[in-house]
């Protein structure tokens, strides 16, 4: 059977990347820029605030509570396959600090 990734922590990092914490044991860095470049339902993710606290894991995905209810059907998520396939493998960004 294929994995399928599920998304149990996230983390804002700088410059409008995001730390996917998989359950696999992995950590994935995404660069969101692209994604807010392409406006629509990804323009709110431009305000740095919005980004950095409206993020969460819903839906076994990496998102942002936008109505700050947590409500998983208005929400912005991205698909975890995806996610997990395109974003780079890296260190625990939490270990570090913590050394």
């Amino acid at each position: 059977m294929e994995y399928l990734p599920r998304v149990v922590q996230a983390l804002a990092g700088d410059d409008y990347t995001v730390y996917a914490y998989f359950s696999d044991g992995s950590v994935r860095r995404a660069d969101i820029k692209p994604l807010i470049e392409r406006g629509g339902v990804f323009a709110r993710l431009s305000d740095e605030d919005f980004f950095s606290n409206r993020l969460t894991v819903m839906n076994d995905a990496v998102a942002w509570d936008v109505a700050g209810n947590h409500d998983e059907a208005a929400c912005i998520d991205l698909d975890p396959w995806s996610m997990y396939e395109t974003s780079e493998c890296v260190a625990d960004p939490l270990a570090e600090e913590a050394a």
